[in-house]
């Protein structure tokens, strides 16, 4: 593919702790925030098929959506940047100057930032919207916010390539953290296609406040890839700590404890939430002694 050969493979690392080794449970991650130093984690997976499609019509601009700190953004950005196509970012609420890390990065990779009111976001699919976007900016390939189609639940699916557990465990989890659904779709996905093995449980960790979505999110799309769901998968809501990238004492302790003990790097909208979520559940016995836990990192750690 044009940018597969720029990839690497994933390593899986242990996290090794004092509770962990009391409660008898193996965290292992899988990390996909080192598979290539621009474009990392899941956005990778949710990117690629459908930058084959775009391949197509290289002379048009891909419009996304997004927040201010939406790693689907930067990914779309530094991607589409190496493939030397424009993008633009329809981006929810003020485009406030100095921009973060996020948009700062985008901007730099030629990512043109239209800031709409709150009000005008939620028209993200309305027809008329986006005849009003078309208007403005000429015919363009279009990507969901978050990079979230079923091209992207496909992709996903290929993350299952690089499960590779660590022990003999007879209790597995393979564990992330949600926003949109479409990843953990395809792993639910991916699982199911493989013939003759057993698969883990899946859980999700939601990042948003947003009851039920995510299941119903996740449902929708495997419904839509005609996935027959051989998988037992659940999704955890109670760390979202408010709300999409909203934190909490509790959380901010939590990574600084981590970070006494594991290298490995967190941030509080995504991977923190989903490393707070599953020691909790370690610590509370929810996840019992004999597990096996591989926890994706999905990326998102920009400064």
């Amino acid at each position: 593919m044009f940018l597969e050969e720029s990839f690497s493979k994933p390593p899986i690392e242990p996290v090794i702790c004092d509770l962990l080794e009391q409660r008898g449970v193996n965290l292992n991650v899988l990390r996909l925030d080192k598979i290539h130093p621009l474009i990392e984690g899941n956005k990778w997976f949710k990117l690629k098929h459908n930058l084959q499609v775009f391949q197509e019509r290289r002379d048009l601009p891909i419009l996304s959506f997004g927040g201010a700190y939406s790693n689907h953004l930067r990914a779309l950005a530094a991607a589409a940047k190496l493939l030397n196509m424009k993008t633009i970012a329809v981006l929810r609420g003020e485009l406030v100057e100095p921009l973060n890390p996020v948009l700062s990065f985008a901007r730099e990779q030629g990512m043109e930032l239209i800031p709409v009111s709150r009000s005008d976001y939620r028209r993200k699919h309305d027809p008329q919207f986006l005849s009003q976007l078309q208007a403005q900016f000429g015919e363009f390939h279009l990507l969901p916010e978050g990079g979230s189609n079923l091209l992207a639940v496909k992709g996903c699916e290929e993350i299952v390539q690089n499960v590779c557990w660590q022990s003999s465990a007879r209790k597995r989890v393979l564990a992330l953290c949600c926003g949109t659904g479409a990843s953990m779709a395809g792993l639910i996905s991916g699982l199911s296609k493989r013939e003759h093995v057993l698969p883990p449980g899946v859980l999700g960790i939601s990042v948003l406040k947003a009851q039920g979505y995510i299941s119903q999110e996740v449902n929708r799309w495997l419904q839509a890839n005609d996935c027959s769901n051989a998988v037992n998968w659940s999704v955890e809501e109670s760390y979202h700590c408010g709300g999409y990238a909203r934190s909490s004492p509790a959380l901010s302790a939590f990574l600084t404890e981590f970070k006494s003990y594991s290298a490995i790097p967190l941030e509080p909208v995504y991977t923190g939430k989903l490393f707070f979520a599953l020691f909790d559940m370690v610590q509370r016995g929810v996840i019992s002694a004999g597990t096996e836990i591989l926890a994706i990192h999905t990326g998102g750690i920009h400064s």
